[in-house]
């Protein structure tokens, strides 16, 4: 039997740290949230895999994207545009496939102070997307005063992400505006014991 080579170990290493952050990941939804539901055939976070394919690859090109957002009455009204075609073409899937989990009472979960609020109270705010050929424009609105601040709250997350990419995906997961890790999150107020 031939040995194993360094860049085989280390490909195996790497798969095994891939699926052991899979449980981990998978422990920290669960925990605190068991009622929900995660997945939606098998996906992660509530997500398919053609999904989080979408997120990563938005996440990594970010600095191709532009957006704007004008808050209006009751919401937001968002631009979000790329001079890269099929960057556009991703854009719009990703907001289509939001829309029709928000449609389709299927929560995503993901690194966000607002997206479940906005998912619990889908009846409770009108949205209106409109596809350009540079990208998408999203007009949101509620009556509520509360889902009026969580869409706008949203709002400034995703610009966030387009802004920064993945750091602020990962600062939300860790605390930084009160994510999972965070005041308030699965740690709690004062972090571990």
């Amino acid at each position: 039997m031939a040995g194993l080579t360094r860049r085989a170990a280390l490909a195996a290493m790497g798969a095994g740290a891939v699926v052991g952050l899979g449980y981990v990941v998978r422990g920290i939804i669960r925990g605190p949230t068991r009622g929900l539901r995660l997945t939606d055939g098998g996906g992660m976070m509530g997500v398919s895999p053609t999904d989080m394919s979408r997120y990563m690859e938005m996440f990594n090109r970010h600095t191709e994207l532009n957006r704007v957002v004008e808050e209006i009455p009751g919401g937001v009204r968002t631009t979000t545009q790329s001079d890269s075609p099929d960057l556009v073409a991703q854009l719009k899937a990703h907001v289509s496939s939001m829309y029709s989990h928000v449609e389709q009472g299927g929560e995503v979960m993901c690194m966000s102070d607002s997206l479940p609020t906005l998912f619990r109270h889908t009846t409770g705010y009108r949205r209106q997307l409109t596809f350009t050929a540079s990208g998408v424009i999203a007009e949101e609105t509620s009556d509520d005063p509360a889902l009026t601040q969580a869409i706008r709250a949203h709002a400034r997350e995703v610009t966030g992400f387009v802004r920064d990419g993945m750091p602020a995906m990962m600062q939300g997961m860790m605390g930084g505006s009160g994510g999972m890790m965070g005041p308030g999150g699965m740690m709690g107020p004062a972090g571990p014991p």
